[in-house]
């Protein structure tokens, strides 16, 4: 193997621990929300949009920025993300506040939107043939792998320092990827690569932000009629009418303007944000949506099985970090196991087993959760759930990418990306609000058969919810007899469970959509394609 054969699987390495750094970010944050919760005192609201700050930015500039790597350099851009995701990691590390962490989430998004394009970019034009198969096999794994490692780590940090540190490592990791990408990986961009449809992103960014607006803050307003009155500043909603079915309205008119607008722009010749072209290819239509759907599926226990081990079981981040290393050890096995069926097995029928092992996982979950299961029982069903993500990850990426022109690798990649992340968004605005409005009623219905006043009964639900589930270890000192306790952690187990069984049904929405996926296989050039340019 030639120099620069080398150097450029050493480049692999490289944009597979940036694609590491956004990944483990988006778990570790799972395990130190408990210690947030108690340090900054956030809401369990507050607690969705830590999360969501991120994955919603993400979700929306992901086409964005994937077209302008196409056109400005995919390595340049890649280099911009990573430097901008390391700051806005250390001004999350150093929050006084509730607010300012979502705030630091916020830009940490625009970051992780500038790199994860560009990884699969950079990946599609620099290998080729058998290459890329096992170029995109070793991302996937890589992603399924450090979605599991994340909460370990940030058990660990959470343990041993401060949560703060799970967003402080984000700062050594990034300087390693910028020294090792400026080393091994070379530029690459489109030629022909054209402006970018502003229009087209003003209106996806809408409907995004619309759409998880709704899913996460209807329990907060009320779904149909005014609940709690949002106020922003001395103005106050003033109608009777809730504010949530008016961000469902604008996001449905937001995705309706948005593919008018695009459609009209093809149709006279001008670039798009999304390549709508690209749909007409059956692999690339079927795949994104299998991908946006299992994604929606697969967040839900990372989402709520660390508040439940913690502030239920009474783990702290450390030991539930050991728990989800079940998550990180199948998906490792996975990833040896697609390698070595690799040509041998349709990657359609890996998928399909990946994400049939995932809904016997998180279902398998749903059946044994409750306030004193013992953490040995979870361990199963975890490394099950953690295979099929090893499986279902790595080879839907190959599959849905597979027939898209390597000078529309931008766009495809972006693409893909792109509904990844809106199902890992609408994954976790739809399952926590599963989870906290489950909790709640639950929770108020045993209160309720136990004769508890009614104004009492609302202080504690209204407690246990806000807090994510953080104030049911104050319970024990408030009533003597353990009783109210006793209630909400059966409560919010009952919550969790729920939260499983809803993501199960989802990833088998998701299953259903590959029964139309074909295995839709480019002819693979050996040649460097006209548009790429390696400087």
């Amino acid at each position: 193997m030639d120099m620069s054969a080398r150097r450029r699987w050493f480049g692999l390495v490289f944009i597979s621990i940036a694609v590491s750094l956004i990944i483990v970010d988006s778990t570790i944050v799972n395990v130190a929300i408990p210690s947030i919760v108690d340090e900054l005192a956030i809401t369990s609201t507050q607690v969705q949009w830590v999360q969501e700050a991120y994955t919603l930015v993400f979700a929306a500039l992901l086409l964005v920025f994937g077209t302008l790597a196409d056109r400005f350099g995919r390595r340049r851009m890649l280099l911009i993300g990573v430097t901008i995701f390391a700051l806005s990691s250390v001004v999350a590390a150093l929050a006084p506040t509730g607010a300012a962490l979502i705030a630091a989430r916020l830009v940490q998004g625009i970051g992780g939107a500038m790199v994860l394009p560009t990884t699969l970019s950079l990946i599609n034009a620099t290998f080729r043939g058998r290459e890329r198969g096992i170029a995109f096999a070793v991302w996937g794994s890589t992603i399924g792998g450090m979605a599991a490692v994340g909460p370990l780590l940030g058990g660990w940090l959470t343990t041993s320092y401060s949560w703060r540190w799970a967003f402080g490592i984000n700062v050594p990791l990034a300087v390693i990827i910028i020294v090792g990408v400026l080393w091994a990986v070379a530029e690459s961009r489109d030629e022909n690569a054209r402006r970018v449809d502003k229009i087209g992103a003003v209106l996806s960014v809408i409907t995004s932000a619309a759409l998880v607006f709704a899913l996460i803050e209807g329990r907060t307003y009320g779904w149909w009629t005014t609940a709690t009155a949002p106020t922003i500043g001395d103005w106050t909603w003033p109608w009777a009418i809730s504010p949530i079915p008016f961000a469902f309205a604008v996001a449905a008119l937001g995705l309706v303007a948005f593919m008018t607008w695009g459609l009209h722009r093809q149709r006279q010749g001008r670039s798009t944000l999304v390549a709508f072209s690209l749909f007409r290819i059956s692999s690339f239509r079927s795949g994104n949506i299998a991908a946006l759907v299992v994604s929606l599926g697969e967040f839900g226990i990372i989402l709520s099985l660390p508040l439940w081990l913690q502030f239920v079981i009474g783990f702290d981040a450390l030991q539930t970090g050991f728990v989800l290393l079940a998550l990180a050890v199948g998906s490792f096995v996975a990833s040896g196991f697609a390698g070595a069926f690799s040509g041998r097995v349709r990657p359609v029928t890996i998928v399909r087993v990946g994400i049939a092992a995932e809904i016997v996982g998180v279902a398998g979950l749903g059946f044994v959760i409750a306030p004193d299961t013992m953490w040995g029982v979870l361990l199963p069903f975890l490394f099950v759930y953690g295979f099929g993500v090893g499986l279902a990850t790595a080879q839907l990426t190959g599959v849905v990418l597979s027939d898209v022109p390597v000078a529309e690798s931008g766009q495809g990649s972006g693409t893909q990306s792109t509904a990844r992340q809106l199902g890992s968004a609408l994954g976790v605005a739809i399952l926590g609000t599963v989870l906290f409005t489950s909790t709640a009623g639950i929770l108020g219905a045993r209160l309720d058969d136990r004769g508890v006043e009614p104004a009492e009964r609302d202080q504690v639900v209204s407690a246990v919810v806000d807090s994510a589930g953080g104030a049911i270890a104050g319970l024990d000192q408030a009533d003597p007899t353990g009783q109210t306790a006793a209630d909400a952690r059966a409560a919010f187990s009952e919550g969790t469970r729920w939260s499983a069984f809803t993501a199960a049904g989802f990833l088998t929405l998701g299953l259903v959509a590959t029964l139309s996926l074909s295995n839709g296989k480019r002819e693979e050039e050996e040649s460097t394609p006209v548009g790429d340019r390696a400087d």
